[in-house]
């Protein structure tokens, strides 16, 4: 709450920027001043600075809810545009919340991420959101070519104008963050661009390789820094999520896990699981089992994971591994020149048949060096 920004709370474009110049830019920031800095600062009487901090100091105050002013809100959903995944998922992905995708390399994560753009761009009654997109890029994935491609082929007829394309391309604002610093300093400040630019989604592609490249899993400490970072991310992205109330979709990498499921045995103070089914082998020769990376802690911090693997017959497959709305499911899609692609029929049919597993122990098939999906 502390973190809001000042103009989210009311104050005038032009006392917000007054005060941005001395470095108050958020509640905490106006709220850990004494009231001649900022008087000093404001240029306002007394009386008029107190009604102005009562008013700050309110808008940081944490706020109950009630089940029936939730229901009324209906915060909506973003439509994935795939009608088996939106019927499983009750409408799509939920505004307020965080959804992940976590797959091996190649199975279309940024596909997804790409196509999501194109969606929350459209007017309605072609899309739901009609806004822009605040698209995090951490790996250097995006491709404007593939971009314009998708819109293209999923919507001929809208986009075959130079203006709708245009617009798409105005509306899709890229950033790009190559460390965990600056990937958070982008959090921080994001609410002035989602209200400027008027975003409905936000993408971040990937929430892991920053992590991955500046923390060796192997350090203990290290772990500990890592899990309070991805914390803070979590934390951070939730607040944004839930106060504008727009979607949030992150994508995972995988990693593998050291033993067998649904088992823990304690060692040395540390925990080891343990798993059943196919399994791989390391480099140790211990078996394992490869399942998205991050750990527990920020697996219980997403609202929603879709996991994308390789099928056994090089078709690609979406799990849905957690979800407040839907069952554990499984299914086949594709990747086309107009992005992801299911099959509606084939689907609806198959996809209740899946049994649910730990969503933080779901096994994941990689493509082998032979091009058939294995499990490591």
């Amino acid at each position: 709450m502390a973190s809001k920004t000042l103009q989210r709370i009311g104050v005038s474009p032009e006392l917000a920027m007054r005060l941005k110049r001395h470095g108050i830019c958020t509640c905490k920031d106006f709220l850990s001043k004494n009231e001649l800095e900022l008087m000093k600062v404001t240029g306002l009487s007394r009386v008029k600075l107190r009604e102005l901090i009562e008013d700050v100091s309110r808008a940081v105050i944490p706020q109950h809810n009630t089940v029936l002013n939730i229901y009324k809100q209906n915060t909506g959903l973003f439509s994935t545009s795939l009608p088996p995944l939106d019927s499983i998922l009750h409408g799509g992905l939920s505004h307020g919340t965080i959804t992940e995708i976590a797959g091996p390399p190649g199975c279309g994560k940024t596909q997804f991420c790409m196509m999501f753009s194109v969606l929350a761009t459209l007017p309605r009654p072609l899309g739901t959101a009609n806004g822009s997109v605040a698209y995090i890029d951490t790996e250097s994935a995006f491709s404007a070519q593939r971009l314009v491609e998708i819109a293209r082929s999923r919507f001929p007829d809208h986009f075959n104008q130079d203006d709708n394309l245009r617009d798409l391309c105005n509306r899709v604002h890229i950033y790009q963050e190559s460390t965990c610093r600056e990937l958070q300093e982008r959090l921080d400040v994001i609410e002035e661009d989602i209200i400027r630019h008027g975003v409905k989604l936000i993408i971040i592609d990937s929430i892991a390789s920053l992590v991955r490249k500046e923390f060796d899993s192997h350090l203990h400490g290290n772990m500990i820094a890592r899990t309070n970072l991805l914390a803070k991310q979590a934390a951070t992205l939730k607040y944004i999520a839930e106060s504008f109330c727009i979607p949030i979709v992150v994508t995972n990498q995988i990693t593998t896990r050291i033993g067998q499921l649904q088992s823990h045995v304690a060692q040395g103070g540390h925990v080891q699981e343990y798993g059943q089914g196919d399994s791989v082998t390391t480099i140790e020769g211990a078996k394992g089992f490869v399942t998205a990376a991050l750990g527990n802690t920020w697996g219980h911090s997403v609202n929603t994971r879709l996991v994308l693997q390789y099928r056994h017959d090089n078709k690609r497959e979406l799990i849905i591994a957690k979800s407040p709305v839907a069952p554990a499911a499984r299914l086949t899609y594709t990747i086309e020149s107009q992005g992801i692609v299911m099959n509606d029929h084939e689907e609806r049919e198959s996809w209740m048949q899946v049994s649910g597993v730990d969503p933080g122990q779901q096994k994941i098939c990689v493509r082998g060096s032979d091009d058939t999906a294995s499990g490591h």
